[in-house]
């Protein structure tokens, strides 16, 4: 079955009223204070008023830095971070967070590890204390580890059952096969077993130092006010590690490569299929991100898609191919993945040749250029996304700590709505041709049916056209 789903580009200059929007919504949006401390450390404030804050630290550490005898051992840490410190034992340390009416939490990703509270106004001071107190004063004691270790073993079997995360470690492991990023957040079985008191101390020496962290606050702040705290309280984390606490940081090389598990007791396909995207710092990366929003999402149970704008959701709604697709485009430091995320019923070759020719069609397609009505429909829809990304203290926070380890300054958000307003036509062809035209590919897929979807050299091909 073939599908005439190619599109010709057309060019249109940016609407003023488009510029004037964007300009009244960045002019709502208070200054973004920063500051460095004698010791490298960053303090960012960005005062909204209110009468609650969240405040956070954010670390250049994660999985990507572990070596592979240590994978997992970032993770581990931010579990035993809440286990008790030299002044609060665990019970303790839950009723004080409780007492304030707050929230204390972390994660680790595999580029950053963040620990944040959102507290009342007047506890902020408690609040930073609180911080320090988790990161710099945790005591690891060895029955603690022991308990936490059947912790993480019994999280791991539930990340196991959630499909869409482990596909997504999956396509980690052959995009970038033995380079840092293919390794998994949780780290392997054998190491979660494995794993000592003096593993974790070892690795907060080694990268818990000043110059990577960022104490990131928003809300009802004053910025002197959490600068003196961070004074006080992170004053004396080390701007460097000890001696012998050296760590690695290899760059992460992408591979066109696949893995597939064939599970045919699953009731469907699910699989994700990538070009290697573009780091957070790239001049283009916008407009990447612009090339998600322009191919739009696909929920075959929703009634809303017979309205969509998107050609690959229309094509995808007549056809009845999948149940799910959902465009991704991922960054890092020094690389990125750009492709789709995908639920199907394959029940045939031919389902499979027609879904994968929709979905590689319309992502080839944007590398000939777009209409100024998709060109419009798709700037509205990534500035809706990144303004829902700063709706609230946390996600505001959290996008000021991310944007100082990433881009090493807060970017506001006008200079972030101007430089989507300013993409053209043109540098969408320029970006998708770069990503996509003829480029490597990585697949990763867990499922039934697997046996209709074409191998790799068969995927490879699904990158570039006969151009006459």
């Amino acid at each position: 079955m073939q599908l005439q789903l190619s599109r010709l580009a057309q060019r249109r200059v940016a609407r003023p009223a488009a510029r004037a929007y964007s300009s009244a919504v960045a002019a709502v949006q208070p200054p973004t204070h920063v500051a460095t401390m004698p010791n490298q450390m960053r303090v960012a404030t960005e005062s909204t008023g209110g009468d609650t804050a969240t405040l956070g630290v954010w670390i250049d550490t994660g999985s990507r830095y572990e070596s592979d005898a240590t994978n997992g051992v970032a993770h581990f840490l931010e579990h035993m971070s809440f286990k008790g410190t030299a002044k609060r034992n665990t019970r303790q340390l839950e009723m004080e967070v409780e007492n304030m009416g707050g929230h204390l939490n972390a994660y680790t990703s595999r580029e950053q590890t963040v620990y944040y509270a959102k507290v009342l106004k007047q506890d902020v001071p408690r609040a930073v204390e609180l911080l320090s107190d988790i990161l710099l004063n945790s005591t690891f004691s060895p029955a603690a580890v022991e308990n936490e270790r059947q912790v993480i073993l019994r999280e791991m079997e539930e990340v196991e059952s959630q499909i869409e995360e482990v596909v997504f470690d999956r396509l980690h492991e052959v995009a970038y096969v033995g380079t840092p990023l293919a390794r998994t957040i949780l780290g392997p079985t054998e190491n979660i077993n494995s794993i000592t008191a003096d593993d974790i101390s070892r690795y907060v020496k080694t990268h818990y130092t000043a110059p990577r962290m960022v104490l990131a606050a928003a809300g009802a702040v004053e910025h002197d006010q959490v600068l003196d705290l961070a004074s006080e309280y992170f004053g004396g984390v080390p701007t460097v590690a000890p001696a012998g606490h050296d760590y690695e940081n290899h760059a992460s090389l992408f591979c066109g490569a696949d893995v597939r598990d064939f599970k045919e007791d699953m009731p469907a396909a699910n699989f994700a299929l990538a070009f290697e995207g573009l780091k957070w710092t790239d001049p283009d990366v916008f407009t990447l991100m612009l090339c998600q929003s322009l191919l739009g999402t696909y929920d075959k149970k929703s009634s809303n898609m017979q309205y969509a704008t998107a050609p690959m959701v229309l094509a995808l709604d007549k056809y009845k191919v999948a149940e799910q697709v959902q465009p991704f485009c991922t960054c890092y430091n020094d690389t990125g993945l750009f492709g789709v995320y995908v639920t199907a019923n394959l029940d045939s070759y031919d389902d499979y040749s027609t879904l994968f020719q929709i979905l590689q069609d319309e992502m080839l397609a944007l590398t000939q250029g777009v209409s100024d009505e998709d060109l419009a429909r798709g700037k509205a829809q990534l500035k809706y996304n990144l303004l829902q990304q700063m709706d609230g203290t946390s996600p505001t926070a959290e996008e000021i700590g991310r944007q100082l380890l990433t881009f090493g300054r807060r970017m506001n958000l006008a200079e972030t709505l101007a430089r989507v307003d300013d993409i053209t036509a043109a540098d969408v062809k320029r970006v998708a041709d770069k990503v996509c035209w003829d480029q490597e590919v990585s697949f990763a897929a867990i499922g039934s049916n697997l046996k209709y979807i074409g191998d790799i050299n068969s995927l490879r091909r699904g990158t570039y056209w006969n151009r006459v």
